[in-house]
């Protein structure tokens, strides 16, 4: 049963401008691997080279880096979304219900790492990386709405988004707030820097570790013409970038408008407000310019909605949340 909405307190923001890709160059076919599970919406890779997501009724699963078998290992309770491999193999999981969650593989247990925040509970817990010495870096999507009602975030343009780090002692610090529907995050190569994405800002920026800029945000990729989602280091460090859909124009064109009109539209029932266009779109940025190295756009009728993505062992892997399965491409 979907949660009731709550109120809707939209600002007027003016969405950011829509620049041109260069043409895909990945025309690879699309392999869909079914999943006892709708919308698997992150997709990691263990040591191991299996494969671990996380469906929509709480379950997390594993599956075989063949793609022959999977296995249900935990089950949180709530919704998992992001989630990363930790330094010492244990699985860190996002869910919107729960918070920030650490799972031991072998035995399927979970603890709660993060709930709350400042004495308030997390809302959208979205994406994590760990580094080397264990310090945990995350993101919340919005402070307001949960997963079942993200697209209240998405209509109030309030950019209740953050940027969290757990130290290894247990203490969240707050990096950035005030991000727009703050998603995906990873670390550099060198991990001098940790890069998120902002999917209504449409852009993907660098919050510095070390360096003379230790602290501030650069932007890395911005005015991309659909909405990044989870994103992942890939090969020669390499910023793989999930993007969910193209840009919405109705939600666009409404959102530097009277704050009225969102109101009326949030007063209608769910399944009415906008629905982002199924696409399958992964995209690879170069760390340091952020230039375009390698481009997959396609629809699939079986896949769509891309929402994780992961490359592992010459195999790119694709999380979704439009249909019961993952996908994957030979590179």
């Amino acid at each position: 049963m979907r949660p009731a909405k709550p109120p809707l307190r939209p600002v007027r923001w003016q969405p950011p401008p829509s620049k041109p890709l260069p043409q895909p160059d990945l025309q690879h076919a699309v392999t869909v691997v079914g999943v006892p599970g709708y919308a698997p919406e992150d997709v990691v890779v263990d040591g191991g080279g299996n494969v671990w997501t996380g469906v929509d009724d709480g379950r997390l699963l594993r599956i075989a880096g063949d793609g022959a078998e999977v296995q249900v290992v935990a089950d949180t309770g709530g919704r998992p979304l992001g989630l990363a491999v930790g330094h010492d193999g244990r699985i860190l999981v996002c869910d919107s219900h729960r918070g920030l969650l650490r799972c031991d593989p072998k035995t399927g247990k979970l603890e709660t790492l993060v709930s709350d925040v400042a004495g308030r509970p997390l809302m959208l817990c979205s994406n994590v990386i760990e580094s080397t010495d264990g310090t945990i870096y995350f993101t919340e999507s919005t402070d307001r709405f949960g997963y079942e009602n993200y697209k209240g975030a998405v209509l109030e343009a309030r950019g209740g988004g953050s940027l969290f780090r757990r130290d290894t002692d247990g203490t969240v610090d707050v990096l950035a707030s005030g991000l727009n529907f703050a998603n995906g995050v990873m670390l550099t190569d060198d991990e001098s820097a940790v890069v998120f994405a902002e999917s209504m800002s449409a852009r993907l920026s660098k919050y510095w570790l070390t360096g003379d800029r230790a602290g501030s945000i650069t932007e890395l990729v911005t005015e991309l013409p659909g909405y990044p989602d989870n994103i992942a280091l890939g090969s020669d460090g390499r910023v793989w970038a999930a993007l969910v859909s193209e840009r919405n124009r109705l939600s666009e064109w409404l959102s530097p408008r009277a704050p009225t009109l969102r109101k009326l539209l949030w007063r209608l029932p769910y399944r009415w407000m906008p629905d982002p266009k199924s696409t399958v779109w992964a995209i690879a940025f170069d760390p340091d310019d952020g230039r375009v190295l390698a481009q997959l756009h396609t629809v699939h009728p079986a896949f769509g909605l891309v929402t994780g993505v992961a490359e592992a062992q010459g195999r790119l892997w694709l999380g979704c949340i439009g249909a019961p399965a993952v996908g994957c491409i030979d590179l």
